[in-house]
């Protein structure tokens, strides 16, 4: 996945491919790939550059691997990706394994959609435009840093199940109508006053 392939709730495969030359995973017995032996017509254009290549410091076990990656095997959970910048949260749910290019920012771990619908909130946009920094162009950074300072409550059983389900049907099809209202159980989980609502529906962000 490229960055302009991810809009709020949709990542779009755009059948861009990457051949994925890692060193393998000596915990798990997963051995390097042998590019020479699988993929012969990538091996002869690389070999053009052998030498180049032989020198670089992120270089795997032959000069044709990757360097070691502690979480490659994290892109084939299900997770949520974004992208840095953006003015507006684009949050999706990725179950199919892609893999991203270095503008994508993605994280695995329990409670995905529960998670996804609070990142894709106009509360999280509101929030996020306190404090985050934006690029030289004004747009904001949607980085690490700022992402771990979003407050989200430890989620209610029947009301994750509530939001999971709508967050279902957005991965499906986007609605707008669906989407207000999935920001309204935000709202209540936090107890917004009907003032505060209309403090963040109208602020200009």
């Amino acid at each position: 996945l490229r960055g302009r392939d991810i809009k709020k709730y949709n990542a779009q495969f755009a059948d861009q491919w990457i051949i994925n030359a890692h060193n393998g995973i000596r915990e798990r017995k997963i051995p390097p790939v042998d590019v020479k032996q699988d993929y012969p017509a990538v091996y002869d254009h690389l070999s053009k550059y052998e030498d180049a290549l032989s020198k670089r410091l992120d270089k795997g076990q032959h000069w044709s691997n990757l360097r070691n990656c502690a979480y490659l095997e994290n892109f084939e959970s299900e997770k949520i990706v974004w992208i840095e910048l953006t003015d507006q949260p684009n949050f999706a749910l990725d179950k199919s394994a892609f893999y991203l290019n270095n503008t994508i920012f993605f994280m695995t771990g329990d409670h995905l959609k529960y998670l996804l619908a609070f990142l894709n909130s106009r509360l999280c946009e509101w929030y996020f435009d306190k404090i985050a920094a934006t690029s030289g162009a004004g747009t904001r950074r949607w980085i690490k840093m700022y992402i771990d300072q979003i407050c989200i409550p430890f989620p209610d059983k029947e009301i994750e199940s509530k939001i999971t389900g709508m967050v279902d049907l957005l991965n499906e099809s986007f609605d707008m109508k669906l989407y207000k209202s999935l920001d309204n159980e935000i709202y209540d989980i936090f107890k917004l006053s009907s003032e505060e609502i209309d403090l963040l529906i109208n602020a200009s962000l």
